[in-house]
């Protein structure tokens, strides 16, 4: 077959599945009830399977960003959901890895079709700092589209987002940060020393429910946060396997390296921790995701996971990125994979 004719053949089969891909919609195809999309699943860890951190809450045929990191707004589009649905954007503190694509995720939201007000993100203290520094970053970047598309397409307005701080609750105990449509998100502070504040989200919508733990070694507050919760989203590392490719650093000359490496072992849980949690907290279910190291081949899977399977008596999943959990008003839990229907 001529390069051409080749050429011809693929401009063929996208012009007839453009159209398609443009108009679909997987949240109007939603059961009434309480969704979590797992947008990205790893961790600052180069990844070629998983996506810096971030998750979307859909309820109600809204959505709401927990965390944007590199590459969240690529995965969004890629899972067919427009950022134009987007209400917010919730942060669980401010690590590079869950902040990076903050700047892209604004701006195809206030690009979109339907986005009539500022991107609010809200955030224990210090989301000001992060927000006004993307902002002035951005300032030349939303100058140059006004000026070339017109005020009409982009609204100078709602270019820049509106920072939203909450105070962290104290040990123990937890606060509501958003309510809206029946959707009541609660944070609560977690353990991700030496890194402070940190919190993780509670998320609660027509008697569903969801805990998102953020970054934390084992922690009792989220276990009280997640009582009964449907499904835990807890963060998790390898203790085996991050050790090994510390110590393959070291022995390679990479001394720093190695050492940041062997130091990332302190503030995160293990995936049998992370199961203890949501055994203690009776969680319906338990999904694994900030996964440290990267998995470059699949049965090493099961040398992450440690035997946590054994410690938790209800499903356990390793999220995947474009992951979608359905918590439906009427009960019960389905998964199913966005990238993958495409």
């Amino acid at each position: 077959m001529s390069r051409s004719l080749r050429s011809r053949i693929a401009l063929s089969i996208v012009r007839k599945k453009l159209p398609e891909l443009v108009a679909a919609d997987p949240i109007s195809r939603l059961e009434d009830g309480l969704h979590v999309a797992i947008v990205g699943s790893g961790s600052p860890l180069p990844d070629a399977k998983r996506g810096n951190p971030c998750a979307l809450i859909i309820a109600g045929g809204k959505v709401y960003v927990i965390d944007a990191g590199e590459g969240a707004s690529e995965t969004i589009n890629g899972m067919g959901i427009d950022a134009g649905l987007i209400e917010c954007l919730l942060l669980t503190h401010f690590h590079s890895d869950h902040i990076g694509g903050l700047g892209s995720v604004n701006l195809q939201r206030w690009v979109a079709e339907g986005s009539d007000s500022p991107l609010r993100v809200i955030g224990p203290p210090g989301v000001q700092r992060v927000v006004d520094g993307y902002n002035a970053a951005y300032e030349l970047d939303r100058k140059y589209r006004v000026d070339h598309h017109g005020e009409a397409a982009v609204d100078p307005a709602i270019g820049a987002m509106v920072a939203e701080e909450f105070a962290v609750p104290p040990a123990g105990e937890t606060a509501v940060v958003l309510e809206d449509d029946g959707l009541v998100v609660t944070a609560f502070e977690v353990d991700h020393s030496p890194v402070a504040p940190v919190v993780g989200f509670r998320v609660d919508y027509k008697g569903r429910s969801a805990v998102i733990s953020a970054d934390t070694v084992y922690c009792e507050s989220l276990v009280a946060a997640a009582k009964d919760t449907d499904l835990l989203i807890h963060d998790a590392l390898s203790e085996e396997l991050l050790t090994m490719v510390s110590e393959a650093q070291i022995e390679a000359g990479n001394e720093a390296r190695g050492k940041i490496l062997a130091d990332v072992l302190d503030y995160h849980a293990t995936a049998p921790q992370a199961a203890d949690a949501a055994q203690q907290a009776r969680a319906k279910a338990l999904a694994i995701t900030h996964v440290i190291p990267p998995l470059p081949l699949k049965g090493l899977e099961e040398i992450f996971l440690a035997g946590a399977g054994d410690r938790f008596d209800g499903p356990l999943w390793l999220a995947s990125d474009g992951d979608l959990y359905t918590l439906p008003a009427a009960g019960g839990l389905k998964r199913s994979n966005l990238l993958r229907r495409r």
